[in-house]
């Protein structure tokens, strides 16, 4: 027995003595860091001081330096309430010049072009009707009370596009936009790196109206290109972007303002200094550019006619019948609806700032006489000299 309990004693004495060495062993290690030891995947903003961040937490900490995180974030964001599609009139092309307009369905019935009442002669003419009709086969459109036109002149034309940008809950924390796949010549692909010095495309392909972030911008060759992913690059070509910015443009008082970026071929929505709504536009081609500058609505019709021509030929000239949703900001200027337009994101416009049906609705029905609109061209390529531009158009 007291074999045994001095056995227990020299047992106990050397586990007090080993605890302090480890002890001291361990705080020696906070103070004395191996490199050779690395650290478990994860975001390191600051030296852990006991691990050396290399390997798969370079990389973690590398995105998340770019505000890459896994899983990836959404934006704050929502495609708006699709009803704002609808109109409530039916749409045709008118396909042929000098075409007639008969004051009754029975002069329009003999066809004789002579009884016309008025013709419409524009080269770019589209007109609205609400009723059409079949008499022995043939299709007729009445497009005003008493006027009708026969379905030689006119191709009817289905559901406007139903493009729709988003909504925001809040700001997003980064550049994003609509990747843009009738711009580019080839199927819209990612690259593992920026640049086509290096074949490395990655195989995933995007369509047209993807919605992508865009993290990073690098300049490689002779155009920008942009981080949408980990280790996946799109030319800066192929997408429209929106660059957030809750910082009132110089002028505007208050705190909601419109942004046209005719670079991008984007607007953006503010409210309360926060993103609320953006999506992609057509505006004004040259020599008919929209014009950059600080302007103001100043009058909102649901719908409106339009037409004009500025060449001394008119061969440029328009006729549009019941133009939706039409914000009116500088002379003959406005935003509002193109049912004509079946692709966004480049200019065509003869200075208006052109959008889908729904997100002119949109924005209808959320902006106010009086709200500022804030046109620029990042690029500077949009001249400012106002003897370059007349009172404007559709």
């Amino acid at each position: 027995m007291k074999r045994i309990l001095l056995v227990l004693t020299f047992s106990l004495a050397a586990c007090l003595a080993v605890i302090p060495l480890r002890l001291a062993a361990a705080a020696g290690s906070k103070t004395q860091p191996s490199s050779s030891v690395l650290c478990l995947p994860g975001i390191y903003m600051q030296d852990p001081g006991d691990c050396t961040p290399a390997g798969p937490s370079a990389y973690l900490t590398q995105m998340a330096n770019l505000g890459i995180t896994f899983p990836l974030t959404d934006l704050p964001a929502t495609p708006p309430d699709p009803a704002l599609t609808y109109v409530d009139v039916n749409y045709g092309l008118v396909r042929t010049r000098n075409a007639p307009v008969f004051g009754s369905l029975e002069d329009a019935l003999k066809g004789n072009k002579k009884d016309a009442v008025s013709r419409i002669d524009s080269p770019f003419s589209y007109i609205s009707y609400k009723e059409d009709t079949v008499v022995d086969g043939k299709r007729f459109y009445q497009i005003a009370p008493g006027n009708w036109m026969t379905a030689n002149d006119i191709s009817r034309i289905g559901h406007p596009p139903l493009f729709q940008g988003l909504t925001f809950t809040r700001t997003p924390e980064h550049a994003f936009g609509w990747v843009l796949t009738y711009l580019s010549a080839d199927p819209v692909q990612t690259k593992r790196t920026p640049g086509y010095e290096v074949d490395d495309y990655t195989g995933h392909i995007l369509n047209n109206h993807d919605i992508v972030q865009v993290y990073a911008v690098e300049h490689v060759g002779n155009s920008d290109w942009y981080m949408i992913g980990p280790d996946e690059w799109l030319p800066q070509n192929v997408v429209a972007r929106v660059i957030p910015n809750t910082t009132p443009p110089k002028g505007v008082t208050g705190d909601r303002w419109i942004e046209v970026n005719l670079f991008e071929q984007t607007i953006s929505v503010y409210d309360h200094r926060q993103l609320v709504f953006a999506t992609l536009i057509a505006s004004g081609i040259e020599p008919f550019w929209t014009r950059p500058g600080l302007f103001q609505i100043y009058q909102k019709l649901t719908t409106t006619p339009m037409r004009g021509s500025f060449e001394a030929d008119h061969s440029d000239a328009y006729y549009l019948e019941d133009v939706p949703w039409t914000m009116y900001f500088d002379e003959a200027r406005a935003l509002h609806g193109a049912y004509w337009r079946t692709q966004l994101g480049f200019p065509q416009s003869h200075g208006c700032v052109n959008l889908s049906v729904g997100d002119a609705h949109w924005l209808f029905n959320w902006a106010n006489e009086g709200d500022w609109v804030y046109v620029w061209d990042p690029s500077g390529k949009t001249p400012v000299d106002p003897s370059l531009y007349s009172a404007g158009g559709a």
